[in-house]
């Protein structure tokens, strides 16, 4: 699989070559090397004291594309492999060798590839900013700089599983109304557009006025079946610009945010899933050791939301001028009660970290608590408003034939 990269200018095509040679001590050892060639490998294994016997560039399918999960993952395997004594770079091969999505094989070679070179991890990190926040940076930073990488990366692990956890709750109960909404429109699309006009072919013969509510459905099943494709494309070209705009327009996204706040019944859910991402990141950060307003960096975006993001500015300001932390939250009004009174608790007992994590794991378990309510109460509105729907518009198709057969 071809790696581009740029030098001076020009693009150079590198590849991933698996090799296997001995050490000075005549060991076998075996390993992965992004490379332009043969010979860059042999070079660069003969600088590590490496004879090379076997050189072979491997030929990787186009991976999936990486999601946050394959990094949890990944953290908790590095962080497994480091405690059981496992060096840095025999690691980074293990973990990479073993990762079913080759995406995340080539990362993981180009990282070990600048770790090997001399790189500290947490640079080699902050080169892929895209999958390595900076909060993810900082916690490896802060471990190799006190020795304790692999505590961090545990702790790291275990923050991201968290993470992901909450976030895969929020967005099942979002997905079920949504996904169910569009069956909805498919079947209301198939019913307008193929089945109330052979029912009004069988109509056009009865030479009699039809009820008001099946002339109102045949009038849009009409203006469905003439103006399906400028619909269609509507739709589609509306839902393709607001995703596009949401990603790269900053204005759009605190839009969204805000609404999502306010949506009846999922506003609430949303708000207490970015309010345990937050305790849960602050907490994760102090606990490593990072200064509190340097902890705050990275805090605002991993919560998720906009609202928390501007608070978080605001604290960090006010926390840079000496205000205690308890304090600056309550200013912002965006934050419930009793995270206010845990972290105020946390200040005084010198175990900010701690409390900060209770409050997390009670919020995430109250999003937990409201994903299953929230399943349970879907379930019978969602029934009975497609009922009511599908329901009517089959009753108006009917009644000129109970009227016909009342006139017989």
């Amino acid at each position: 699989m071809a790696i581009f990269s740029a030098s001076s200018g020009n693009k150079t095509k590198s590849y991933v070559f698996a090799w296997e040679g001995k050490d000075r001590n005549a060991r076998i050892v075996r390993g992965e090397m992004t490379a332009s060639g043969e010979n860059q490998v042999r070079a660069t294994l003969r600088r590590q004291g490496v004879f090379a016997t076997k050189i072979k560039r491997n030929r990787v399918k186009a991976g999936k594309k990486i999601k946050g999960r394959d990094i949890a993952i990944f953290t908790r395997q590095l962080s497994t492999m480091m405690r059981a004594g496992v060096p840095l770079l025999q690691s980074f091969d293990i973990v990479g060798r073993g990762n079913p999505n080759p995406s995340v094989t080539k990362l993981l070679n180009n990282i070990r590839a600048d770790v090997e070179t001399g790189t500290s991890l947490s640079s080699a990190f902050r080169k892929y900013p895209l999958y390595f926040d900076n909060l993810y940076c900082n916690l490896v930073e802060a471990g190799e700089a006190a020795g304790i990488l692999e505590d961090l990366l545990d702790r790291l692990a275990t923050y991201m599983e968290k993470a992901e956890a909450i976030k895969s709750k929020v967005k099942s109960a979002l997905m079920y109304p949504v996904a169910v909404m569009v069956v909805a429109a498919v079947v209301l699309t198939v019913i307008m557009l193929w089945v109330i006009p052979a029912f009004k072919e069988v109509f056009s013969g009865f030479g009699a006025e039809l009820p008001a509510p099946t002339l109102i459905v045949m009038g849009m099943s009409d203006f469905v079946v003439q103006w399906f494709w400028l619909i269609a494309i509507v739709l589609a070209a509306g839902s393709y610009f607001f995703i596009q705009a949401w990603r790269r327009n900053e204005k759009v996204q605190i839009f969204v945010d805000k609404v999502m706040l306010k949506l009846p019944i999922f506003g609430e859910l949303v708000e207490m899933a970015s309010v345990a991402r937050w305790t849960r990141t602050l907490a994760t950060m102090f606990a490593a050791g990072v200064p509190l307003v340097e902890s705050l960096d990275a805090v605002g975006g991993a919560s998720g939301n906009y609202k928390f993001k501007k608070a978080t500015d605001e604290i960090q300001r006010e926390v840079a001028t000496g205000t205690s932390l308890t304090a600056a939250m309550g200013s912002t009004n965006a934050f419930p009660s009793m995270v206010l009174q845990m972290a105020a608790i946390g200040e005084e007992s010198g175990s900010l970290d701690h409390m900060l994590s209770k409050a997390a794991d009670y919020y995430e378990a109250e999003v937990n608590t409201k994903v299953e309510g929230l399943s349970s109460l879907m379930e019978p509105i969602i029934i009975v408003v497609l009922g009511t729907l599908i329901g009517g518009i089959v009753i108006s198709m009917y009644l000129p034939i109970f009227k016909l057969g009342q006139v017989v």
